[in-house]
């Protein structure tokens, strides 16, 4: 097990620097010049060329693209970002705030949905062709297909201004959890838990399914054997899900006012603050790869022979 972690973090760091230098590249190919958009953020009126080139020099973008590169990623790896183009403070100051409240968000929405996903996909595995099972894929549909903005209004209209009973903006109390929280979980919970209902309709006509039952063991040890095996299939799923909602909280964040990364992007990039553009997309980025080598490794610690397909 240990060979095989560590090919699969020798993997991962090629793959790390391909992002980094992506990352790097594409926001240095827009049309707008960085050193005007720091002029410009700090209300300089009269923007001349000689001013401009003297800005360049003080950023360092007067340097080769490959030399500016190197000291981003070196400099990156010891958490320094570098410093916004809008308030001139150290990015770190910026982003490291925000990527708490957003993981707080995400990983209290992550429990929920894998909680959800697991009872709902039993539910509907063991019922299956019922009109329990099929309502719940029904209603789950409808949720699902519904934009997370309207749900987060119509959420917001009826719990907020309607019975005033929970907050509609900001993180001050556990209650300004509950609405985000419901909004995220009813998004991906519905897609989520389909998967565990797959997973289990393939393992309830396995030999050792029919072999219990005819030994007469008890219905809930059963299901229990079948939920572990087909755990199998969704582990990575549910691996996955953790930074897949961390990026994709920007319209939750603005709808409820919730100070995290999501916030901060879209501000970001209204203002063209390239740094903090840069880091929000590496941060997200980096937290892929992560969690996709953490399932790969959790995948292989479960089933021994995924050991052997490096």
């Amino acid at each position: 097990m240990g060979i095989y972690v560590t090919k699969r973090l020798l993997i991962s760091i090629p793959l790390l620097l391909i992002i980094s230098f992506l990352t790097f590249g594409l926001i240095n190919l827009s049309p707008l010049e960085p050193a005007e958009v720091v002029l410009q953020a700090q209300d300089i009126p009269n923007i001349t060329d000689e001013l401009i080139a003297q800005t360049k020099e003080e950023l360092g973008l007067d340097k080769p693209f490959i030399i500016r590169y190197l000291k981003w990623i070196i400099d990156c790896l010891q958490l320094d970002f570098g410093n916004s183009y809008v308030t001139g403070k150290p990015i770190w100051s910026l982003i490291g705030p925000a990527f708490l409240n957003t993981l707080k968000l995400t990983l209290v929405s992550s429990v929920i949905i894998i909680v959800l996903s697991i009872i709902l996909g039993v539910i509907c595995a063991m019922k299956e062709g019922e009109i329990i099972d099929k309502s719940i894929r029904g209603i789950s549909f409808f949720l699902t297909a519904m934009p997370s903005y309207l749900l987060a209004s119509i959420m917001i209209w009826y719990f907020s201004v309607k019975l005033d009973m929970l907050p509609t903006s900001g993180m001050e109390s556990f209650k300004s959890y509950i609405l985000p929280v419901t909004v995220i979980a009813i998004s991906y919970a519905g897609i989520y838990f389909r998967t565990v209902r797959s997973s289990m309709l393939s393992h309830l006509n396995e030999d050792y399914v029919l072999y219990g039952r005819a030994c007469g063991l008890p219905e809930k040890k059963i299901i229990i054997h079948i939920l572990r095996n087909s755990l199998q299939v969704a582990i990575s799923i549910f691996c996955m899900a953790i930074p897949i909602i961390l990026g994709s909280t920007v319209v939750i964040e603005n709808v409820f006012a919730w100070p995290g990364l999501g916030s901060l992007s879209v501000k970001s990039i209204l203002n063209r603050d390239f740094p903090v553009i840069q880091a929000y997309v590496l941060i997200l980025a980096v937290s892929f790869v992560i969690f996709n080598t953490i399932s790969d490794i959790v995948n292989a610690a479960m089933n021994p022979k995924l050991r052997n397909d490096l």
